[in-house]
């Protein structure tokens, strides 16, 4: 109502003296201290040229839900943002946290059910969306930016369906699938013994599980390096340079899994490299401190480097997998994921990135399971 009243240029003295109020009554409404009558909402709604429902409504009562907790609750006495989605039979909430998700819109607000609980594994959560959405929202966790991209594809063609996308590294993707707290997991881990991608790690930590590994690109890895490479790096062998300092990715990322295998066929230890132990935890984070002028070198995916303006250093093809449980393949969600990945306009925008190749995206590379 002090929006309305001020729009029409009216002082709360003068909008009293129309409607036959006090000011004091005014003011009161104005505060949300005194709900008038209808004869009241009616002289206001005149006196400032619109209607009551334009100057008030009922208070929507929000639905309430409990649901789980991966992890804990921040210590807060205040409800906690959470995102929201049902993985098999559990209702899994998640807090919004990081940089990247610190202005996010939140499904719900949080509290423990159980309030003086030390390690809440419960909430109840007041939701700020549909809660039909619960329902169909699909969970990925993996470390491809180009996952965001895949969810604005999949609201646009599909909008009754939305992706949730958690940021985590490869290894730990496979183990937060593996504990039920996803739909599928993106992978890219390189194993230097047997030469394949994704399947060896696949078979160890899904073992027993009925599991679809199915590409959604191939990328280019290597090192981003710092713009117009000041250094004049080369290749890994550089990095043992006691000028040169890189950031690192954390244990169980794939680059991370990359690096250690191009240094050991350099013959360098961790040791012999500055900043070996600074670890971020993703592909965008590492070319930030790069630009940043933190670090020389880092390893990483091209898109990275370009979406930053810096120079990269190609040393490996990629393949990035999703992993997905049987029981989760024939979901309508799931089916409608998979044919955004195969669309035109996604894959022409994942090449657009730079690095990427979706030339096998939606291709069957395995299959696991009893």
């Amino acid at each position: 109502m002090r929006r309305r009243r001020l729009a029409v240029g009216l002082s709360q003295s003068a909008l009293a003296e129309r409607c036959g109020l006090t000011r004091q009554a005014v003011s009161a409404i104005e505060a949300g201290q005194y709900v008038p009558n209808t004869v009241v909402a009616l002289r206001l709604a005149r006196a400032l040229g619109c209607t009551v429902e334009e100057l008030f409504s009922l208070a929507e009562a929000m639905p309430r839900v409990e649901a789980e907790l991966p992890e804990a609750l921040p210590e807060t006495l205040q409800p906690v943002r959470v995102r929201l989605a049902r993985v098999g039979r559990r209702l899994l909430a998640r807090p919004l946290s990081g940089m990247a998700a610190a202005f996010a819109a939140a499904d719900g607000l949080a509290v423990p059910v159980r309030p003086g609980d030390p390690v809440p594994r419960r909430v109840a959560v007041d939701l700020l969306i549909d809660p039909q959405l619960l329902d169909t929202t699909i969970v990925v966790v993996g470390c491809d930016p180009a996952l965001g991209v895949l969810g604005a594809h999949l609201a646009r063609r599909y909008p009754a369906f939305r992706l949730l996308w958690s940021q985590a590294s490869s290894a730990a993707a496979l183990h937060l699938l593996c504990a039920g707290e996803a739909h599928a997991a993106g992978t890219h881990l390189w194993d230097p013994e047997s030469g394949q991608c994704n399947i060896p790690y696949v078979q160890r930590e899904l073992a027993g599980r009925r599991v679809v590994l199915i590409t959604l690109s191939e990328w280019q890895q290597g090192l981003i390096v710092a713009a117009g490479n000041p250094k004049g790096l080369r290749g890994p062998t550089d990095l043992a340079r006691p000028d040169v300092t890189i950031v690192n990715r954390e244990r169980g990322a794939g680059s991370r899994t990359l690096l250690d295998t191009w240094l050991q066929r350099a013959g360098i230890a961790p040791g012999q490299v500055r900043g070996y132990e600074r670890e971020v935890p993703s592909h965008l984070a590492v070319a930030q401190v790069i630009a940043a002028g933190g670090a020389d070198a880092g390893p990483g995916i091209l898109a990275a480097a370009r979406a930053f303006g810096l120079d990269f250093i190609p040393l490996h093809q990629e393949r990035y997998d999703l992993v997905l449980p049987q029981e989760y393949l024939d979901s309508a969600p799931i089916q409608a994921l998979l044919d955004v990945a195969v669309s035109l306009p996604f894959r022409r925008e994942l090449d657009a990135l730079g690095g990427y190749d979706s030339s096998r995206t939606g291709t069957i590379v395995a299959e696991f399971g009893p």
